[in-house]
């Protein structure tokens, strides 16, 4: 009897999580951007509500970013961000690559970017950037207790939220200075069957990096893109429906 109930419940537990799942739309993108360039708020997020599209941006106080307010942003720009209607994710103090990170040094760099935000009249993150696309499993771990539901990594490739791990999702496509509008529309084209396209960015332009730059121009073709093929452009957080609990 007690075997019997058992499995009983554990059957409704997954048919129960299963049916509350939404099933994914196609041409559902998600719109990342890394590392607290100041083209984020200057240009970025001014185009981004012209064309209503929603994103999240990964904020890090690593590089110059205490000294540095011509390339960075500001924590005033950063509250504003939240403000017009984006969600501010984190991408921990350092910029260190959590592998190589000693457990307390990780929480110590997850939880400040946090208290900054409280600080800040940011909510708390519930998305996450690993820095330099690594990851660990002390990572995933630490980033689960504390209430995040999505971490991106590095990849080429559609997230399927039915098959991976949220704390490990793919992107689709990592903007570089030699990206083509083709390459980007053939990332754009994973979005359906169940999957994801989810989008990296950094800074447009990104002065200080310029290995990870995107041309403002070209920017705006891959926007324009998105909006002739009709995508539904997010958030992070906003994938939530789609996340098994």
């Amino acid at each position: 009897m007690k075997t019997w109930l058992s499995v009983t419940l554990l059957t409704l537990c997954v048919v129960t999580s299963a049916a509350v799942r939404e099933p994914v739309p196609d041409r559902l993108v998600v719109l990342t951007f890394d590392d607290s360039v100041a083209s984020h708020a200057t240009f970025v997020a001014p185009l981004l509500k012209k064309y209503g599209f929603g994103a999240t941006f990964f904020i890090t106080e690593g590089f110059e970013f205490a000294t540095d307010k011509e390339h960075y942003m500001t924590w005033a720009q950063i509250k504003g961000l939240h403000e017009a209607g984006f969600e501010i994710g984190n991408h921990t103090r350092r910029h260190a690559g959590v592998a190589k990170q000693p457990p307390e040094q990780l929480a110590a760099d997850v939880e400040y970017i946090e208290q900054q935000c409280a600080q800040h009249g940011i909510p708390r993150p519930t998305s996450f950037c690993y820095p330099g696309y690594q990851t660990s499993e002390a990572a995933v771990k630490l980033l689960r207790e504390r209430g995040y539901r999505f971490a991106r990594a590095g990849g080429a490739r559609a997230f399927d939220p039915a098959k991976d791990e949220p704390l490990l999702a793919p992107q689709a496509f990592d903007s570089k200075p030699d990206s083509t509008l083709e390459q980007f529309k053939a990332a754009v084209a994973q979005a359906r069957d169940g999957k994801i396209a989810v989008l990296t960015f950094h800074g447009v332009p990104d002065i200080k990096h310029p290995w990870v730059n995107t041309d403002p121009a070209k920017f705006e073709t891959y926007l324009a893109h998105l909006k002739e093929q009709g995508c539904r452009v997010i958030a992070a957080r906003d994938l939530k429906p789609y996340l098994v609990p």
